[in-house]
């Protein structure tokens, strides 16, 4: 979703960072779905339902152990008709480096405030066990790029909850109004469109960067 209605140009970029620096991890839910046996976008459902206290929403939250959201989120498959392994839908969430976004953020990080908004968990939890070293190390410098990285497990509160954006907003000091937001979740985007960002929905990588070429009027690739 492209914003195009407001006429101040923006001072800040605001990144989410797993499907948009990262690839999404919605594919690979798919693949082990297919492997046990599970309808398609079964765990996607279950993270969409009662989004505010889910398994994953309490995770995100630093309200639970990564065990303790293993157990409520196959009680959760389990009260929806299936069986599935906890541990194995939090390795999937590992996803791979876009090195066309990586790019774009350093190009914007020269011109612009840059930060980051993500849901995640605890540092050295979750999708880190999944990561070889090598893979760690590059993330690692990829998140050394922001100015900030405005967290959910830190704060205790979550996309799509807008006081996240408002955090980000008055670390870098720069009004929503003149912020660009990414995120690949139509959910995550509405409370920043409403505090009057511009966002730009991620799918195909290389659209967004075009969309966001057409905002902030410089090249963000060769």
């Amino acid at each position: 979703m492209l914003n195009t209605s407001h006429a101040l140009s923006p001072q800040a970029i605001l990144w989410d960072f797993g499907g948009v620096i990262l690839t999404s991890p919605f594919e690979a839910f798919r693949t082990y779905e297919r492997e046990a046996g599970l309808p398609e976008d079964f765990i996607r459902m279950l993270n969409a339902r009662n989004p505010d206290t889910n398994a994953w929403a309490k995770m995100e939250r630093s309200e639970v152990s990564l065990a303790e959201f293993v157990a409520l989120f196959e009680a959760e498959a389990t009260a929806h008709g299936h069986k599935l392994d906890g541990w194995r839908v939090l390795k999937a969430i590992s996803g791979d480096i876009r090195p066309q976004m990586v790019e774009a953020l350093r190009r914007c990080k020269a011109s612009f405030r840059v930060a980051c908004i993500t849901n995640n968990m605890k540092h050295g939890e979750g999708p880190g066990m999944a990561r070889s070293p090598e893979k760690a190390a590059a993330v690692a410098e990829v998140m050394a790029l922001f100015e900030h990285v405005v967290e959910s497990s830190k704060l205790g509160f979550r996309k799509p909850d807008p006081r996240i954006y408002r955090h980000a907003c008055e670390l870098i000091g720069v009004p929503p109004e003149r912020c660009v937001y990414l995120d690949d979740l139509g959910i995550n985007l509405k409370p920043a469109k409403a505090l009057g960002m511009r966002t730009i929905k991620v799918g195909d990588p290389d659209v967004a960067i075009a969309e966001l070429e057409a905002i902030v009027g410089i090249p963000l690739k060769d």
